[in-house]
């Protein structure tokens, strides 16, 4: 019975079965109808509802917008606003100039009246590097006598450090220092104790009083030097030398600052000897010799080198026949060359000096390079003939001025053709040196600067006042190089320590992938402002020797300096007056910005890129033109020849700024204003949108400061509270002799200042020459705006409307987990207010907050609300962090909105408001409206940002990710229907890494020590391999690793597909070839930094009103999505049907991609900009002939032959047989 009834219902089920088969072509069960149009529209509309509604209540924006109605809306002027910030700044950099020519008097002056002092070798003096603090160890006396020192032929000299107190100054970047004394640094290659360098130092310790009376009149002043030609370098105040390198490279005869100052723009032809006996130390020599020279030059000198054998060759092809500019890219490509140099055959002189000659002359008739000094510098082991029809032909033709100079280095220990070579030295007006040890090659060198700058002493009078490119306070250049040497062996490190841990799964495609990405990820970090380095420019003078034998010989005694720090500079420009996405920069006479916010010096956060002081203009103000990369539009050329040439002018452009990490970007109309600033080679321009740039708020009369203060307003009170700080870079009041620990505490001390009676508003921010510098000075528009903001917004801070009682507050609060409410205002204030859940958390909450977000208009959520507001007033601009998928920690979303004050037909940004909320509230909110809709497996659920990045994801880790990334087939869709935007940004800044290894088989037949190293290298890798089977065995390195170098969550495209020999494991796991793939990734394959360009593909919003793209529907796998805009957001949702098939092979991304030029294989970056050189202004000053030059005979010492007896007569026998 029970059998029969199975049976029946089975019969039942079958049928079931049968008929909904035969119905199944009638039933449309295609993927597309998962997602329901009008469902999705609801859910946007309903999210962003409730999101708006959220934030008009937490951020009070209404209330704020009433505040501002008492204030007006003006026209901003341009003109006048560029011409007042470059008188500023014209005024400050006089005081500077003044400083400095006084430094120079007084040098001049008391070397004249100590010229007859003898050198005392037991002077004590503050030696920057070996001076003492009190409490110091005095280091012991030398017993017995310190040993002979062979150079001088007399006991070396011990003298006992000075004890000096040293206190540290904010003004000076907190180094400790004294204002007492200067200290004295002198270069590792420089005896201090030699007759003429302790002289020197002597008669300048008479510097210090006009050093303290300098920072009397200027407390602004920051470092003021003297460096001397003896190679020594007195700085005040006295410091202790930083050791940023192993060894002390610092020498200030190689500084621009006293390169510059020391000689005028010079265009000099490097020759260097290419025969065969130049080999071995001599080459070595020899590369050091053109190395040195090049370290001399500065971006007013052009420069080539060439190498000459049977032929004449430039050391960089792409440089033939033309002089480049010496500028740090250039300089690290002649280098480059001058390293691969192989010495082959015979040396021509005669075609190696025509060709210099000739490449010089044509550039002096085509007006390209320096047009000022000409030199050509001889680098060889002797010369078979002087050649003296050449100089006759093209140097001799106007006598006595010779035109270009010729210096000759000697190199080689045992030399015989050493006076022709000298004779073209010193019938030339140059200067011959013998060079036979490496230690002697930069002191030689520096020879030749005293003999370029004979014309400025013989003239005495003159003293050209030199402004410097901008530079990093580091000791030496080469340091970028050092740091990322280190950088590597830190990560073949890592390596190490991580292939024990984790053994084969190391070299899986993978893991190679996630930390090859993780590391170019860190090179992309190229922050703005840093607290690494000081950037700075420097203004100097030369100082002359006035002494009545000088003028045989026409000595340079030195140059006098000071910095000039940038951030000083800025803190001139005044960016409220500019506003929110205002800003200013300075351009050189070379096109080289002195500083702009795009400029990005450094990259991984610490390290300088290798030509980071070379940036030009039209290299960071980005037209929106489509244009191919190094294209660059007329209409730009043309302004920054204007700009270059110190012209007064104003123009509009369609530009695009990317901003945040340069992973964002806006497209905007830009409005510009430039003019000179004057006795200067700067320019400073302006820039501002014209969108809404050209209107700002102002206050009526009744609300000034007097007036309030009048009628019984205490200032103080007005900022009452802990809640508010101002912007820290502003300069809202300065105390010249006073320092203070926060910007707020000054702010109020100057406030009480203001109320009390007889108070007047200083007329300027620097005081012109004769310098009696104010004690104080305050940015009188600026405080105005600030205490009126003040006074209308101090009620935001209150807890009253969000007290325990209000329902409504607390509902919010619990739902969204709001931490913090915020206002910013246009003139640097930032108000916040903070939602507690309990009372044991009120200290400490809003302070992350407020250590983050104090830069008020300069912050990117206030940038990006202002552009939003364009988009639609009514709504809110929402962001996550990049990385919030990779942290731990509770991701908070941030979003803001701009208030703008309409008055007459004019409007112009008030304020910012917004607020932090939970990021897991958000997600939960999400969930609560679209149900379980986007929890099942067949759709997909993202919210994402107005450039693309994943504000909500069902999977979490995907937040802050460019959705790109994600799924870069639907992206690619929105792309093609107009959804998003692609803007390419190029970036003229980046760092490339080139490989240190030479393949070139050539070079192996060329040096004879190829197999040598070759055997080293694997001693390198048998030792590497040892030591990772000793790890194996080292207690408690497992640990250590886990805690430096634990995995990280970081997020990257999808690897690559894995080879299939790393599928093929034996028993244990380990493929044959594993243990030469581990060798192969473990070994440090050291790469060398390479100025490089790239592009990144960003992309915005397709913010067209009625976009067609929201009204369509999904259809089938056609289009299996639907996509809508989140009211009042930068927002929009997107459902994607996860039934159709997925192309994973597509991926979008924004991370930097290298730019191909289509290069030749010999060619490089630095060539292709040179074929595309553009237009520079020459400095003003140009001193390069005086007519008593030809009366100094001084021109090197002749070789010195050292006799001995036995060689004299085996070689007068050998003569005799052979």
């Amino acid at each position: 019975m029970a059998w029969s009834r199975l049976l029946a219902w089975w019969r039942l089920c079958l049928g079931l079965l049968s008929v909904l088969v035969c119905l199944a072509p009638c039933v449309n069960l295609q993927p597309a109808e998962n997602i329901n149009y009008n469902l999705v529209h609801s859910w946007a509309d309903k999210l962003g509802m409730e999101l708006f509604h959220l934030g008009d209540f937490i951020t009070r924006r209404k209330e704020v917008q009433e505040s501002f109605k008492d204030a007006k809306v003006v026209s901003r002027n341009g003109a006048s606003i560029v011409d007042s910030m470059a008188k500023e700044i014209e005024m400050m950099m006089d005081l500077k100039v003044s400083a400095v020519r006084r430094i120079m008097d007084t040098a001049e002056n008391t070397a004249l009246s100590h010229q007859n002092d003898m050198a005392d070798k037991m002077f004590s003096y503050y030696s920057a590097k070996e001076m003492l603090e009190p409490g110091d160890p005095v280091p012991p006396i030398p017993t017995p006598a310190p040993d002979m020192d062979k150079d001088i032929g007399e006991p070396l000299i011990y003298v006992q450090p000075k004890v000096v107190v040293l206190e540290p100054r904010p003004e000076f970047h907190n180094t400790p220092v004294n204002f007492s004394v200067s200290s004295v640094h002198v270069p590792v290659n420089v005896f201090d104790r030699a007759p003429d360098v302790i002289k020197a130092i002597q008669w300048s310790e008479n510097l210090d009083q006009i050093f303290r009376d300098n920072y009397k009149n200027d407390p602004t002043l920051s470092w003021q030097f003297f460096g001397s030609s003896t190679g020594f370098m007195r700085q005040f105040p006295a410091s202790k030398w930083r050791k940023d390198v192993p060894v002390d490279l610092y020498d200030c005869r190689l500084r621009s600052w006293y390169m510059e100052a020391a000689t005028s723009p010079k265009d000099i032809v490097i020759l260097m000897d290419g025969s065969g006996s130049m080999l071995g130390q001599r080459l070595d020599i020899a590369k050091h010799v053109v190395k040195t020279i090049l370290d001399t030059l500065g971006t007013n000198d052009f420069v080539n080198i060439f190498t000459f054998d049977k032929e004449v060759s430039p050391v960089v092809p792409c440089f033939e026949d033309t002089l480049i500019q010496a500028n740090l890219g250039n300089i690290r490509e002649l280098k480059e060359g001058i390293d691969l140099f192989r010495p082959k055959s015979i040396a021509n002189y005669t075609a190696a000096l025509t060709k210099a000659f000739e490449l010089l002359e044509e550039t002096k008739l085509s007006s390209r390079g320096a047009q000022c000094n000409q030199a050509i510098m001889i680098i060889g082991d002797g010369a078979p003939e002087n050649n003296r029809e050449v100089f006759e032909l093209h140097n001799w033709r106007d006598p006595p001025y010779k035109p270009v100079r010729v210096f000759t280095y000697l190199i080689g220990k045992e030399v015989a053709n050493w006076d022709d070579i000298r004779w073209m030295a010193c019938e030339n007006q140059g200067y011959y040196v013998h060079l036979s040890e490496t230690a002697e090659v930069r002191e030689m060198v520096l020879n030749y600067i005293p003999v370029m700058a004979r014309p400025l002493v013989l003239g005495r009078h003159d003293h050209p006042v030199i402004w410097s490119q901008v530079y990093a306070d580091i000791e030496d250049t080469k340091l970028s190089d050092h740091l990322w040497d280190i950088n590597q062996c830190e990560h073949q490190k890592a390596d190490v320590l991580e292939y024990w841990q984790v053994q084969g799964r190391m070299l899986e495609p993978s893991e190679m992938h996630r930390r090859k990405y993780r590391r170019m990820k860190e090179t992309w970090n190229q922050p703005v402002d840093s607290n690494v380095y000081q950037f700075m420019t420097t203004v100097s003078m030369p100082i002359y020797d006035r002494r009545e034998n000088a003028t045989r010989i026409a000595n340079i005694l030195g140059v006098a300096g000071t910095d000039v720090p940038i951030n000083e500079i800025k803190k001139l420009l005044s960016p409220f007056a500019l506003g929110v996405n205002g800003y200013a920069f300075i351009v050189t006479n070379n096109g080289y910005v002195l500083f702009h916010p795009d400029f990005r010096p450094i990259f991984q956060g610490y390290i300088l890129k290798p030509a980071y002081n070379s940036v030009d203009m039209i290299e960071v103000e980005l037209l929106d033109d489509d244009r191919p990369a190094r294209d660059f539009n007329p209409v730009l050329m043309t302004i920054r020849d204007s700009i270059i040439n110190q012209s007064t002018g104003s123009k509009w452009m369609l530009v695009k700024n990317h901003f945040d990490e340069m992973k964002r970007v806006a497209r905007i109309k830009r409005q510009y204003y430039w003019t000179a600033i004057k006795k200067t080679p700067f320019t400073l321009v302006i820039s501002y949108p014209e969108q809404y740039g050209v209107s700002h708020m102002d206050i009526r009369a009744d609300q000034e400061i007097h007036r309030i203060s009048i009628k019984g307003t205490n200032l103080r009170s007005v900022f009452s509270g802990k809640r508010w700080k101002i912007h820290p870079d502003w300069l809202f009041c300065k105390h010249s002799n006073r320092t203070f620990k926060t910007p707020e505490i000054e702010l109020l001390y100057f406030l009480e200042r203001m109320s009390e009676p007889g108070w007047r508003w200083p007329g300027s921010r620097s005081a012109m020459p004769p310098e009696h510098a104010a004690a104080m000075f305050c940015d009188r528009q600026l405080m105005q705006a600030l205490v009126f903001d003040a006074r209308v917004t101090g009620w935001f801070s209150n807890n009253t409307s969000f007290n325990s009682k209000d329902d409504k507050g607390n509902e919010f609060k619990q739902r969204f987990g709001v931490t913090v409410a915020f206002l910013a205002t246009h003139s640097g204030l930032t108000r916040w207010h903070e939602f507690h859940s309990n009372a044991a958390e009120e200290s400490g909450v809003g302070e992350t907050f407020s250590q983050n977000n104090t830069r008020a208009i300069d912050e990117i959520w206030y940038k990006r609300a202002v552009d939003q507001h364009f988009v639609r007033e009514e709504s809110f601009v929402y962001s996550v962090p990049f990385d919030a998928g990779e942290s731990n920690s509770e991701i908070l979303v941030t979003a803001s909105h701009a208030v703008f004050h309409n008055e007459g037909g004019k409007t112009a940004p008030a304020a910012v408001v917004g607020f932090q909320f939970q990021h897991s509230a958000l997600y939960k909110l999400f969930h609560n409206i679209t149900g379980n809709a986007c929890a099942v497996d067949d759709k997909d659920c993202y919210i994402l940002d107005n450039n693309g990045y994943v504000i909500i994801s069902t999977r979490v880790h995907e937040t802050g990710r460019f959705f790109g990334e994600v799924n870069g087939a639907i992206m690619k869709r929105l792309l093609e229907e107009n959804v998003y935007t692609q803007v390419t940004v190029y970036d003229y800044q980046a760092v490339c890494f080139e490989s240190k290894n030479d393949n070139n088989a050539s070079s192996m037949l060329l040096s004879p020590l190829f197999h040598l190293l070759r055997v080293g290298k694997w001693l390198l890798h048998t030792a590497l391999w040892y030591i990772v089977q000793l790890l194996q065995w080292a207690p408690g390195v497992s640990s250590h690793y886990a805690d430096m170098y634990g995995d990280s969550n970081d997020t990257e495209p999808p690897p690559p597909e894995p080879h299939p020999e790393h599928h093929a494991r034996n028993g244990n796991g380990h493929g044959k070839k594993d243990d030469d793939l581990w060798l192969r990734y473990l070994t440090l394959h050291r790469t060398r930094l390479k100025p490089c360009d790239m592009k990144r593909e960003l992309y915005t919003l397709f913010n067209e009103k009625d976009n067609v793209v929201y009204n369509m529907t999904a259809h089938a796998c056609e289009r299996p999505f639907v996509v809508l805009p989140i009211p009042f957001s930068n927002l929009i949702l997107l459902v994607i049907d996860q039934l159709c098939p997925r192309d994973g092979s597509v991926v979008l991304t924004v991370n930097p991609q290298p730019i191909d030029y289509h290069l030749s294989v010999n060619d490089s970056l630095a060539c292709y900009k040179q074929a595309r050189e553009f237009n520079r202004m020459r400095p003003h000053s140009c001193i390069s002939r005086h007519a008593n030059e030809s009366g100094i005979k001084l021109c090197g010492k002749a070789c010195s032959v050292y006799a001995n007896l036995g060689l004299l007569l085996l070689c007068h026998i050998l003569s005799r047989w052979l």
